[in-house]
């Protein structure tokens, strides 16, 4: 297990790694490089007070962390953790979605059927996947790819990572809000198990359109909302840089929903975020997502669909005294 000082030194390295890129490039790293540098602090003044339990991070820094250059994307916990991926393409009726992907494959072993937001690994492949965002076609083609689970019965595993469904012009003519109610009321109906597990970022309906799991689990250093932080704060303050705030009024973090009830579990990363050490991140969300399909492989499918409606139905209920 890895000690206060290992994690010090590893974060001390990355932040040194990330500082001359930006000096070499003259990229803006500093959605990186501020949460980053808030860790090590916090981690210095924890090892100056004799490794005395020091204050957790701010909802703020997590949400750096999640956008971390180098964070796993579902294609790299895929090549770690499946084999036998065979990417289907296309809605049958407008065109293929980079940014939204799928298929069938076998997890640690198991056949299932993926749904996947891919982010894309460098420059060129993030402008392609739009970050993740998907348009109208990528969440047609995730029900297309729901009703071949049912049909073959393949339970689903869905990785979410955007920060919401793209919103430009072309999407809204093609229908986005219609194709992710389409995508919600598909995967309720699904009758073979879900589970659905938050990567890195969770935004939105973007992310809810795959994410009506009869499990939904999160990485340690994700976040989940209604709205991004700078979203949120454009919407409530005028101001973007005003995402601090809204973070922690949102109660984005792992923990928060954990304890909120809108997750059944907080996946562990390494010290300092998964991007630090994939395949223990891999290994570690791999277990987890395979110990939720073993729960749930014995469940008849109308059970299994039946408490995926009522899992989704308690979410924010409250009674007034």
């Amino acid at each position: 297990m890895s000690t206060l000082a290992d994690t010090l030194r590893e974060l001390e390295a990355r932040v040194r790694d990330l500082e001359a890129t930006a000096h070499k490039t003259g990229q803006n790293l500093d959605a990186a490089l501020v949460p980053l540098r808030a860790e090590v602090e916090r981690l210095r003044v924890q090892a100056a007070a004799g490794a005395a339990p020091a204050a957790p991070m701010t909802r703020w820094a997590r949400v750096g962390l999640a956008r971390t250059p180098g964070r796993p994307t579902a294609l790299d916990y895929v090549e770690r953790l499946c084999s036998d991926f065979t990417e289907l393409h296309g809605d049958r009726a407008y065109g293929d979605d980079p940014a939204l992907i799928g298929g069938p494959a076998r997890w640690q072993g198991r056949p299932v059927m993926l749904l996947l937001q891919q982010k894309g690994r460098d420059t060129k492949s993030k402008i392609k996947r739009r970050f993740g965002s998907a348009n109208p076609e990528g969440y047609r083609k995730a029900a297309r790819l729901m009703d071949l689970a049912d049909r073959f019965g393949l339970p689903v595993v869905a990785l979410i990572d955007t920060q919401g469904a793209y919103p430009g012009l072309e999407a809204e003519e093609r229908g986005q809000g219609w194709a992710i109610a389409e995508s919600i009321q598909r995967m309720v109906r699904l009758r073979v198990p879900a589970v659905c597990a938050v990567i890195g970022e969770g935004g939105s309906g973007g992310a809810l359109a795959i994410g009506v799991g009869n499990r939904v689990i999160i990485q340690e250093n994700a976040w989940y909302s209604v709205i991004s932080p700078e979203g949120a704060a454009s919407i409530i303050w005028k101001d973007a840089s005003k995402a601090p705030l809204a973070a922690e009024a949102l109660k984005v973090s792992a923990g928060d929903l954990l304890d909120l009830g809108i997750v059944e579990e907080v996946v562990p990363e390494p010290p300092g975020g998964a991007h630090l050490d994939p395949e223990a991140a891999a290994a570690r969300l791999g277990d987890a997502v395979s110990r939720h399909l073993d729960e749930l492989s014995g469940l008849a499918p109308q059970r299994l669909v039946d408490e995926r409606a009522a899992r989704f139905r308690r979410l924010g209920a409250y009674r007034e005294e």
